[in-house]
């Protein structure tokens, strides 16, 4: 088989179960010029004869299956490592393809933007049962947007605007390095950065893949942990001493982390890394207007709450009698 223009990557374990539907979405695809690589961690259900099964059906589809668990991320770089197009398109085992043209909507946009580096969606979010339950559009409108300022939003909002590995595609040459394994929950961000740090971002508000949110995925595990909130002030530690960053857009966000930091017992203090780097990143000057801004917010809300409890009270009897809810 000659070269492909892109790589869909399915990196899979234990997703025997949404396997057939992932496959099949690419499969459909009314972009021919691709590869399917299924990399398979090691999984203990049947995704391996799924696997097998589909690879028969079309020669376009390479797999591996891993003697051992590699794990998430190592499991994502064995991928890329594995991957002979020009372009990278992520596809997760239990994610899908929305319609026959994602992985062309994608390639016209980085190809129609020589500056382009990253491509990206808004998503469909499906339950087990891939019914939607949601659309994640956090970017709006369509066009291109400057990488580094796309990083700076990220970081002061504490979001992903940008989407999951299932939603992008990128040139395979840019993503040499692979995904950093210092991550585990902000993994793929991490990357976009690395990424958006040489180019833009192009996006499409039409949503060409589905996500699909249930208990067993590796984001659920990692909440319960509270791994991604300390790999997000891990980001930003990491970001802030960039010299391009917009440092005003991100004031608010380190005053906050700074704040909590200071809010902790001394037991809690000494499990966390010290925050001296963001207070000269924000400057004590900044530290002090946003602390007074925060408590002159609060007492406003305390005395807005205290009034309006006020005149509930002040209300006669039978007024209130007559407002209250009917009984059962």
């Amino acid at each position: 088989m000659s070269q492909p223009t892109v790589s869909v990557l399915i990196p899979t374990y234990n997703y025997a179960r949404y396997l057939p539907v992932a496959i099949e979405s690419v499969l459909a695809q009314d972009f021919h010029d691709l590869e399917v690589v299924i990399v398979d961690d090691c999984s203990q259900d049947d995704s391996a004869e799924v696997i097998r099964h589909y690879a028969g059906l079309d020669p376009r589809i390479r797999f591996h299956l891993n003697r051992q668990n590699l794990g998430l991320v190592p499991n994502w770089n064995f991928c890329l490592g594995q991957a002979r197009g020009r372009y990278v398109k992520f596809l997760f085992g239990d994610d899908l393809f929305c319609g026959p043209r994602a992985v062309s909507a994608l390639v016209a946009l980085l190809e129609s933007h020589p500056s382009g580096v990253l491509a990206t969606s808004a998503r469909r979010v499906i339950d087990t049962d891939s019914r939607p339950v949601d659309l994640w559009e956090h970017l709006g409108k369509a066009g291109l947007y400057p990488g580094r300022a796309i990083i700076t939003r990220c970081l002061a909002e504490n979001t992903n605007l940008i989407g999951e590995p299932s939603a992008v595609l990128f040139r395979r040459q840019d993503a040499a390095r692979g995904f950093s394994p210092r991550y585990r929950q902000c993994v793929d961000l991490e990357m976009w950065f690395h990424l958006l740090e040489g180019g833009d971002l192009v996006y499409s508000p039409e949503p060409l893949c589905c996500f699909r949110v249930h208990g067993r995925q590796q984001t659920a595990v990692n909440r319960g942990l509270q791994v991604g909130e300390r790999e997000g002030v891990a980001l930003l530690r990491e970001f802030c001493s960039k010299p391009w960053l917009d440092s005003r857009k991100c004031r608010r966000r380190i005053f906050q982390e700074l704040y909590y930091y200071r809010r902790q017992s001394p037991a809690i203090r000494a499990q966390l890394e010290s925050p001296e780097d963001l207070m000269s990143r924000l400057g004590r000057g900044w530290y002090i207007a946003h602390w007074v801004r925060r408590n002159i917010i609060k007492a406003f809300v305390t005395l807005q709450h205290n009034w309006q409890k006020h005149i509930r009270d002040r209300k006669p009897v039978s007024l209130r009698r007559r407002h209250a809810p009917p009984p059962g």
